[in-house]
């Protein structure tokens, strides 16, 4: 469980709350209540993505992004 600071925290930075493991999962369980959980998602796919430095696999991270959460017949847009 997240400390007292660490939740302290987060309600000064919502960049800090993302930063943390914990304060992810407390946000997506908040968005999967409000039925927003594809939203978390995307921006994880995307931190994710912007991480990588393989071309190959650059291609591939922003095709799935592109298929689930870009295209009007993505499951999640």
């Amino acid at each position: 469980h997240p400390t007292l600071d660490e939740v302290i925290a987060w309600s000064r930075s919502f960049e800090m709350m993302m930063r943390s493991p914990e304060g992810r999962d407390v946000f997506r369980e908040f968005l999967r209540s409000e039925y927003s959980e594809e939203n978390l998602m995307f921006w994880i796919a995307c931190e994710d993505l912007k991480k990588e430095t393989n071309p190959s696999a650059i291609d591939e991270k922003a095709r799935i992004i592109y298929e689930d959460y870009v295209s009007i017949l993505s499951p999640k847009e």
